[in-house]
């Protein structure tokens, strides 16, 4: 009985967290339906021949669900790039994933302009899986013990790559189309354009299924291989998963800096690095994270709107800052 005993509070803590931040994004749910320049109460849901039922049903809605499933799913990605490559600060926006979807994005804009949503996704996907997978094999090709200097090769591959994509966007006058897909924005969002992203469902249940396999790559080659895990082709799964996901992200609503990276790093410093234990919670975090700077962006400048993309950068940057200062810091015994 004893020995059970810390196993028991362990699941109890995690029953607890689970339910604070269900609890939180609950709040947050409520407060991105009624918060706007519409003026909507909840009993508009029993009116439908208001404009308030109608801002409800084809815009506040779907953007609330837009939300919850782009936050989630980059914070799973984000959990498994960071199993995967066995460093804290890799992302898809440090991986060069986010540039390279956007790269997809311009060429199949060139290439199919009347082309619908779903073709335009389907380059973004191969582009930004191929620019994944070049990050990783440049990861492979770095030797080195500094968990900095590989974020940081990250973020000059991508910066290679967004040079790319804006040459040949100025080159077709396409940077204004550009700048909408490189900053997160919620506010395009509408009934009959943001399904797509219910494709993240199936990724988040494969993250899920894989969690345990994930966990144990992220613990080395040698290690996965003595324990029968097909030690390469869970790394390439979970690459997969990550970089699709964030190619129908960027496609419905642009990049969400550094949410893929700060998100999993705060659950990791309160539940550890198991990641069927830290998944659930990660993604209602990284749901309520983005819901929380639509929230803020809606209200900082009211009647107008900041992009969710430029809170969750600001906010993300000072993290950031000090996920690596608290890295770098000499650790005393």
């Amino acid at each position: 009985m004893t020995a059970r005993t810390p196993l028991v509070s362990s699941r109890a803590r995690d029953a607890r967290l689970l339910a604070a931040a269900a609890g939180v994004l609950a709040v947050a749910s409520v407060l991105s339906l009624f918060v706007g320049v519409v003026n909507v109460a909840p009993w508009s849901l029993f009116q439908p021949d208001t404009d308030a039922y109608r801002a409800l049903v084809i815009a506040r809605i779907p953007r609330l669900l837009a939300l919850l499933l782009a936050g989630s799913s980059m914070a799973v990605a984000g959990v498994i790039m960071q199993q995967v490559t066995r460093n804290r600060f890799v992302s898809p926006s440090t991986a060069g994933t986010v540039e390279s979807a956007v790269l997809g994005i311009v060429l199949a804009t060139i290439w199919l302009p009347g082309a619908p949503l779903m073709a335009r996704m389907l380059v973004a996907i191969a582009t930004s899986l191929l620019g994944t997978f070049l990050f990783l094999q440049l990861l492979r090709r770095i030797r080195t013990a500094d968990s900095i200097v590989v974020p940081l090769v990250g973020l000059m591959f991508g910066a290679v790559v967004s040079a790319i994509a804006a040459f040949i966007a100025y080159h077709y006058d396409l940077l204004q189309l550009v700048d909408t897909w490189t900053t997160g924005s919620f506010s395009r969002v509408l009934r009959g354009r943001y399904e797509p992203l219910y494709a993240v469902v199936a990724g988040l249940l494969l993250a899920y299924v894989y969690a345990a396999r994930f966990t144990v790559v992220g613990m080395g080659e040698r290690f996965a291989v003595n324990l029968g895990v097909h030690y390469h082709r869970i790394v390439n799964l979970g690459l997969a998963i990550a970089a699709i996901t964030t190619a129908i992200v960027v496609v419905v609503v642009g990049a969400i800096p550094f949410l893929g990276l700060i998100v999993p790093n705060v659950v990791a410093m309160w539940l550890g690095d198991n990641v069927r234990r830290t998944l659930p919670i990660t993604a209602l975090a990284g749901a309520g994270f983005v819901l929380v700077c639509d929230v803020i962006g809606r209200v900082i400048r009211h009647p107008y709107e900041i992009a969710v993309g430029t809170i969750a950068g600001v906010i993300g940057c000072v993290v950031f800052l000090v996920l690596i200062l608290r890295a770098r810091a000499p650790r005393t015994s």
